[in-house]
């Protein structure tokens, strides 16, 4: 099963650029089918209503780092619908695949583009939002590799950033073998999601992360189903 004690380095297969359109498409659809069973996307949701509540703008822009096939955000769409008010929506993410996937099933989303784009070359003037959003994305990262992205995401957002991620345990670990036989078809997703689980994180290292970001106010929070949302605001 492994230690949990620190957080795994181990890739996940779908990392691999390589990876077929066709097979990527399955991953990505067990993975939102996941994610919907256990309330996942509504957690970002959430805190972004915590963030622009009060802010009494009639539009918000948010970008997407790291967004798959567009699941988040045709989510927060609907949501920006049902409560009558503008998203204006930018996906970003370096797998051509994937993108070419989000574009196709956000056909009914013209409040959403999606941009091939490696987010650490951007300058901060270049693709600003309002709220910065990065969905079970950051695990994929390596320790010494998150601060410079965190320090991005400060840059880029004018309100904050809100990172929703795994929260790494044994048991998380052995629940997740139950679910997935159940829940999940694809064989990569099944072993990929072992591998996230591993890579997360626990509270005490992210509220080590938002040390570095003294000017900004931190909330981080357990979440049910072993996630973390963190939200940072300006």
């Amino acid at each position: 099963m492994g230690n949990f004690s620190k957080r795994s380095t181990e890739t996940e297969l779908m990392d691999d650029l390589s990876l077929d359109q066709t097979e990527l498409k399955k991953v990505l659809l067990d993975i939102d089918r996941a994610n919907s069973f256990l309330n996942g996307n509504n957690l970002t949701v959430q805190a972004v209503h915590s963030l622009i509540q009060d802010k009494n703008k009639k539009s918000y822009t948010i970008l997407d780092m790291g967004c798959g096939n567009g699941s988040m955000l045709r989510t927060l769409v609907l949501w920006s619908r049902k409560h009558h008010f503008n998203l204006k929506c930018i996906g970003v993410d370096l797998n051509e695949k994937s993108l070419e996937i989000a574009r196709e099933q956000s056909l009914e989303f013209p409040e959403i583009q999606y941009i091939k784009q490696d987010i650490l070359e951007l300058e901060q003037d270049e693709l600003q939002c309002d709220i910065l959003l990065c969905t079970l994305t950051m695990h994929h990262f390596k320790n010494h590799e998150i601060p410079q992205f965190l320090n991005q995401f400060s840059k880029l957002s004018r309100i904050g950033f809100i990172i929703n991620d795994l929260q790494r345990s044994a048991l998380s670990y052995q629940l997740f073998k139950l679910f997935s036989t159940i829940f999940i078809r694809t064989n990569i997703a099944k072993k990929d999601g072992l591998t996230s689980i591993k890579s997360g994180f626990l509270k005490k290292e992210l509220q080590a992360f938002a040390a570095e970001l003294p000017k900004m106010k931190h909330s981080i929070t357990k979440k049910w189903a072993f996630r973390i949302v963190w939200v940072a605001q300006h």
